[in-house]
């Protein structure tokens, strides 16, 4: 699989044969001014929670590619009274199968508000799996016992994509326990030096996680990287 990352906790993952992104949020990070958002390509839209710095470019790209949203049943229906029809609901503990692979959607220990102040249901974040791989996008979350349930109910990621910035989630200590709990020793780094209280030594996060025997990914905004 081929992931792209666009910002903060925004990535793309070619997988299945279709274009997968995550929590797009780009034309207010100004980490991410040399994005065109308008280039990118999406077949899905994959909405972890509902806040301004993970939903805030949905609708415009959205409406730009004709991409299907998913998400939790809260999300989609905000979305669709924005005129957003094309969409799966899910919840926790359930999958799906889509025509890219297997979709569960797992525990998140954050919170969840659309930007207007409508509920954004319970944070989540999304296991898939299928002839390319399996991988785990955690969305924000702290740490949290039931990320050992993930080897146990879907197939062991390759890589787990989880948030290091610490203040507003896990940082990179816990997420280096994070990827003993799923069971995995790739990780790339998200939600990280976007603003003040997520900034963090990558030098030293990455120097943890090697120190035990894991790799920390932290590709530059914009690059992409097979894993």
């Amino acid at each position: 699989m081929k992931i792209t990352y666009f910002g903060h906790a925004c990535f793309l993952v070619e997988f299945g044969g279709k274009k997968l992104l995550f929590d797009p949020f780009i034309t207010a990070n100004p980490l991410a001014k040399g994005i065109d958002w308008q280039q990118i390509k999406a077949d899905y839209i994959l909405i972890t929670h509902g806040h301004q710095d993970h939903v805030l470019d949905v609708e415009a790209i959205a409406k730009n590619t004709d991409a299907t949203l998913i998400s939790n049943f809260e999300i989609i229906t905000w979305f669709s009274e924005k005129g957003l029809k094309k969409s799966h609901s899910m919840n926790h503990g359930g999958k799906f199968s889509f025509d890219f692979g297997s979709v569960k959607y797992v525990n998140a220990v954050h919170s969840s508000a659309l930007p207007d102040g409508s509920n954004g249901g319970n944070p989540g974040g999304f296991v898939i799996w299928g002839k390319d791989g399996c991988f785990y996008a955690a969305g924000d979350t702290a740490l949290t016992e039931d990320m050992k349930l993930i080897p146990l109910t879907c197939p062991k990621p390759d890589v787990a994509i989880l948030p290091i910035g610490d203040n507003f989630t896990m940082g990179y200590e816990d997420a280096a326990i994070a990827a003993d709990f799923v069971q995995c020793n790739k990780v790339m780094g998200i939600h990280y030096n976007t603003f003040p209280p997520i900034t963090i030594d990558t030098a030293k996060a990455q120097a943890h996680f090697a120190a035990q025997g894991k790799e920390l990914l932290l590709p530059a905004i914009g690059e992409t990287i097979s894993v």
